[in-house]
């Protein structure tokens, strides 16, 4: 092996260390550069030859082997630059590679400058830079590159447990209706399967809910989904548009709807229907919500958890309501049960069914759930409800569910006075709360119930906020009461005190705790249950008390409590899930200690103090 000539070799007595780096990196061997330094006689600053051991500390301490690729291709376009322009008579190909050799140095330094900090494109392409000497356009509102759309659906993909996948393998059905477990991720899943839709197709989404409030999940998620891959939404509607489709086409609308059918009309698209089994008046919002997707290349998913047996939808989820005027031998049967549903079906009428219970969603991938835990802590009508997709039976529930459901309503919508998101969401008008504790600092969830009350006499409690908790002790039970009542001006404050309950009430009570506010004690009885049911159904049934529609967790509770003997079974008592507790209805045990605060005759003021004890 021989170096590039006697001109290039001339150089290395000016930097023999730099040199024998530039062999190495054309393949030489430490010993072979050696051997070259002593053929041409290079010496070191004491003008003796440079030993092998000397070359191979240089490859050490420098790190030759670690150089980055530009580097060596740098050094080597370098030497044999300098190689020709040593050269006293160049040849007319010596000058077309010189000319050659520089055009790749200028590279090379642009990508240097790319590289460093600060660099950006238009270092390496002066076009770029170019195009920014003009005037810029403003970069396209909700608009999703190919590149985005690809990246953003294999996030999708590689995030969806197995039953979503399922969901995902019949997006091109018609008509889906699925039956799920609580929690499993279902809105969350639709939000980025209709974005994906109208980013790819163009297609238009609706998305109807039992509320507006709950109507915005979509769009929260929807907006969180887009930043993945850089991409600002904005918006509502919102309007989407990418380089999948035409430029002169359309953009795809996503609308954000709560129930109110009159807001519906006029709107055509792909709709997703959530929470339709705990919807008011589902019959006639349904007429309207299907007319929006009349049209055959239109797709509609109706997806919820069980409510009960009454409600409107259920006959559209066993295909009794197709029957309907139908000669019998003309009706179908379908099969709705676990066992046919667990895979996903298309039924005679050809809709495609589908049940998730939590069991289906553990195998499919989803950890999400302790199992166990969650079989011990509710009782076994309320886990096979809430996770196994099973319907319940209301006709021995001390509130019936189609009553509590005509209660719901549009809160961003028809409260004006009333705005979640600021510091102070109900200004300094006074409200009301309501706690039930945890039996035990392992035991049932807590809850807080906020209302404003009646204005007037005769007038509506609306329910501002609800909070669930579960494993705290007394002390931060208390803190959480105070953190959340420091938003509003709250006047009464009603805690069941047996049990934990009681050193949360001691806490809150004491001077100072809760400035302006009447600290009540509650400790239940057969009788104080009683009171306590009587006067909610009496509201009730008056239509004076409202809600978001979006809080079907409220309208369960409620549900859930049911009357029941006392182990003496000389007297009745109301109770929801296992027997000795109130099981999961403490939304609705706290919402009554709120509506206790009026007489029963709901003419008197308010009581401004109030203790009962067993």
């Amino acid at each position: 092996m021989t170096s590039d000539s006697p001109q290039s070799a001339r150089l290395w007595h000016l930097d023999p260390r730099r040199h024998a780096c530039s062999l190495y990196w054309r393949g030489w061997g430490v010993s072979q550069i050696t051997g070259e330094f002593e053929l041409h006689g290079v010496m070191n600053d004491k003008g003796k030859p440079i030993p092998r051991a000397t070359i191979e500390a240089w490859k050490q301490r420098d790190k030759w082997d670690d150089a980055p690729s530009i580097r060596r291709i740098e050094d080597g376009l370098e030497i044999r630059l300098l190689t020709l322009i040593a050269k006293e008579k160049k040849t007319p190909a010596d000058l077309v590679e010189m000319d050659a050799l520089n055009r790749s140095v200028a590279t090379l330094a642009r990508v240097r400058r790319y590289e460093s900090e600060g660099g950006h494109a238009g270092d390496l392409n002066e076009k770029v830079g170019n195009r920014n000497k003009g005037p810029r356009k403003a970069p396209k509102k909700n608009y999703f590159t190919a590149e985005q759309a690809e990246q953003l659906k294999q996030i999708f993909l590689d995030g969806c447990y197995d039953y979503q996948h399922q969901w995902w393998n019949a997006k091109d059905q018609r008509t889906r209706m699925i039956l799920k477990s609580r929690q499993i991720g279902a809105t969350y899943y639709f939000a980025f399967e209709a974005l994906m839709d109208a980013i790819e197709t163009g297609r238009n989404q609706i998305f109807l809910s039992a509320s507006k409030a709950q109507a915005h999940q979509f769009r929260s998620y929807i907006i969180s989904f887009a930043k993945l891959v850089g991409v600002t939404l904005t918006g509502d509607p919102m309007m989407i548009t990418s380089e999948l489709r035409p430029a002169e086409e359309a953009a795809a609308e996503l609308h954000f709807l709560g129930t109110n059918f009159r807001t519906a009309q006029g709107r055509h698209g792909n709709f997703y229907f959530d929470e339709f089994f705990w919807v008011h008046s589902f019959e006639e919002l349904n007429k309207v919500a299907s007319g929006m997707a009349t049209h055959k290349k239109w797709r509609k998913t109706y997806f919820s958890t069980p409510s009960t047996v009454a409600h409107p939808a259920y006959p559209y989820w066993t295909g009794d309501r197709r029957n309907r005027r139908r000669k019998k031998a003309d009706q179908i049967k379908i099969d709705v049960s676990h066992a046919a549903l667990a895979a996903g079906s298309v039924g005679p009428d050809r809709i495609w069914r589908h049940i998730v219970t939590i069991h289906d969603a553990d195998k499919g991938g989803c950890d999400l759930f302790d199992i166990e835990e969650l079989m011990d802590e509710y009782a076994p009508d309320e886990f096979e409800n809430l996770f196994l997709c099973g319907f319940v039976d209301d006709s021995h529930s001390a509130f019936k569910f189609n009553d509590m459901v005509k209660l719901g309503c549009d809160s961003l919508i028809d409260w004006v006075d009333f705005d979640p998101e600021a510091h102070r969401p109900y200004g300094n008008r006074p409200v009301w709360a309501g706690y039930d504790p945890q039996e035990s600092e392992d035991g049932d969830n807590a809850a807080l119930v906020i209302s404003a009350p009646p204005t007037e006499v005769g007038g509506t409690f609306r329910i501002l906020e609800r909070h669930q908790l579960r494993g705290l002790d007394f002390e931060q039970q208390a803190e959480f009461i105070k953190a959340v009542l420091s938003r509003y001006n709250c006047t009464y404050l009603s805690i069941d005190a047996t049990g934990v309950g009681a050193g949360v009430y001691q806490l809150l009570a004491k001077a100072g705790a809760m400035p302006n506010c009447s600290v009540v004690k509650l400790e239940y009885s057969i009788d104080l249950k009683a009171q306590m049911i009587m006067k909610a159904q009496n509201i009730i049934r008056r239509g004076r008390l409202a809600f978001d529609s979006g809080m079907i967790d409220l309208v369960s509770a409620f549900v859930s409590i049911k009357k029941v003997l006392t182990t003496s079974g000389r007297n009745i008592t109301f109770k929801a899930g296992r027997g000795g507790g109130d099981g999961h209805a403490d939304l609705a045990w706290a919402t009554m200690h709120i509506l206790m605060n009026e007489p029963l005759d709901g003419k008197e003021k308010p009581m401004g103090t109030m203790e009962i004890i067993e």
